[in-house]
């Protein structure tokens, strides 16, 4: 697909279709025509690229030509209720099953659309009549609680839709449910045709060895909370958005209610404009909430990935993944909530606190989707363990507080090595903490013309206090939250006592006099 500027800015609305949705439904139709009926079909696309348009005019045109039903499944009542309202725009009269729906009306009827889980129900119970459907439509594919259903689709032609076709569990993969995929096309082609809004990323680096994986696949809600709860995350956190957000409208994504309350109260009492969102808010506190955020321009939203799917808001300019995931479906639909294009929006930004964009590389390359269907286990031991990201991490002091130790040559001090020296020379591995200290107190000294001054400097060097605390906790290997927490604190201790009791021998030491004759 190639489209022009100007054709970008004359696209039409409501139920016109772009090219490249065309050309994705005639491949998916070639496939009913040339398949049994019984065939399951997957289609992946992009967020933001139209799979609910794409699959809402199959339904329209399979209706048109087939004397047969057709049952459109979702995971979530938004997404359930959103479908509905797309089929009906697209003249497709539809019923909604849910748990209060009454189906004595179904057999006026030809389009049913349903959450997985009152389906299932409503089939074990006998009261939903499915022998008249021929095309059963899956929303968000990947999401394993469909495959429950298949059984009472045996004789249906099943097409998935997603936008990442790797399974939410690895024991189950996509391709023993579904016979073949069709890939759509790129985020790459999406925004250079001007479809989707570019994502400018910026990662921090963040010490993730204490994070413990369930047996889901991913990390715990609970080892998460421990990390992102601490002061110091906190303040990453904060400072992050000072730097990459201020006063952008921002969706921040978190791994517990908890945390999410806490980066809430974190904003809130820096001034700024925050609220919270969880899955306990009524429906018309949901409502007031997101209608509060799409209309403040500076607004900040945390959530605990309630937002990752059914949620559209183009105004978003920044999305913070304040978590780490090893869900490569869940690192693409967080980042997708800020890919809507706007007439004045061709750049989103992503700030990365959960070193995602190491694991997974940056958001709109180009995967080989039909080796990742096909060969899932393939890429997933290809990705990067923690411990081999963070050995590749280095700290660069931020320009602006590099400015504050000019007088300085260096300011970097490698842990690892000096540990390494240490061991072979028969030094305490302490030892290395003791000489980290002495560096940092001579940076501090140096650009400092008093006592005073050097403790001021030592309260902005925290962010490589804790990069060299997580990098001692690897040699040493002991890793766990408690014992680092314990550790930055009798490190920022020490160093404190030490410019007190050591500034002047010091001072007089790298400048050839006494603190009390500095000019």
């Amino acid at each position: 697909m190639s489209l022009t500027k100007r054709e970008s800015e004359e696209r039409k609305v409501g139920k016109s279709l772009y090219n490249y949705q065309k050309q994705a439904i005639n491949k998916i139709f070639k496939s009913f025509e040339e398949e049994a009926a019984d065939y399951h079909l997957l289609y992946q696309l992009p967020t933001g690229g139209g799979k609910t348009v794409i699959f809402s005019e199959i339904v329209r045109q399979y209706l048109r030509h087939h004397n047969k039903k057709v049952a459109v499944l979702t995971h979530r009542i938004e997404l359930c209720k959103q479908t509905s309202k797309m089929l009906t725009e697209f003249n497709v009269v539809n019923k909604v099953i849910d748990s209060k729906a009454n189906l004595a009306d179904q057999e006026n009827y030809t389009c049913f659309v349903a959450m997985v889980e009152t389906l299932n129900n409503r089939l074990n119970d006998g009261k939903l009549d499915i022998s008249d459907i021929g095309l059963v439509i899956i929303d968000e594919a990947h999401y394993n609680s469909f495959t429950k259903l298949f059984k009472f689709f045996d004789k249906a032609f099943i097409l998935g839709v997603t936008a990442t076709p790797l399974s939410s569990n690895i024991e189950l993969p996509m391709n023993k449910n579904y016979d073949e995929l069709i890939v759509g096309e790129t985020i790459t082609s999406l925004i250079e045709d001007e479809f989707l809004a570019r994502a400018e990323t910026y990662s921090y680096n963040v010490g993730l060895t204490s994070l413990i994986v369930g047996s889901n696949g991913d990390y715990t809600v609970k080892s998460s909370e421990d990390l992102y709860t601490n002061t110091a995350m906190l303040g990453k956190l904060l400072q992050a958005y000072e730097e990459r957000s201020k006063d952008k409208k921002t969706l921040i994504f978190n791994n517990g209610i908890t945390t999410s309350i806490c980066v809430y109260h974190t904003f809130r009492d820096a001034g700024y404009p925050i609220a919270h969102l969880d899955n306990t808010a009524t429906k018309k506190e949901r409502a007031n909430l997101l209608k509060w955020f799409k209309e403040t321009p500076n607004a900040i939203l945390t959530s605990v990935s309630i937002l990752t799917t059914g949620f559209d808001e183009p105004t978003v300019d920044t999305i913070i993944l304040n978590r780490a995931t090893k869900s490569l479906t869940l690192y693409y639909q967080m980042i997708g909530r800020g890919s809507r294009i706007l007439k004045d929006k061709a750049t989103f930004n992503v700030i990365d606190l959960g070193n995602n964009f190491h694991r997974f590389g940056p958001w709109g390359s180009d995967l080989d989707w039909q080796r990742i269907f096909n060969s899932p286990n393939y890429y997933l031991d290809k990705l990067l363990n923690d411990e081999d990201i963070e050995s590749r991490f280095s700290y660069e002091m931020p320009d602006a507080l590099r400015a504050e130790f000019v007088n300085s040559k260096e300011v970097s001090f490698d842990i690892k090595k000096t540990y390494t020296d240490s061991v072979n020379r028969g030094e305490s591995s302490k030892a290395v903490l003791e000489k980290s200290i002495a560096q940092h107190a001579k940076i501090c000294i140096e650009n400092s013309e008093d006592v005073f001054d050097a403790l001021i400097l030592a309260k902005m060097l925290n962010d490589d206090i804790d990069f060299r605390i997580q990098r001692y906790s690897k040699c040493i290997s002991r890793s766990t939250n408690n014992f680092l927490i314990w550790l930055r604190d009798d490190y920022r201790k020490k160093l404190r006592f030490y410019l007190r009791e050591n500034f002047d021998r010091l001072f007089e030491e790298i400048h050839g006099k006494p603190p009390a004759e500095v000019e």
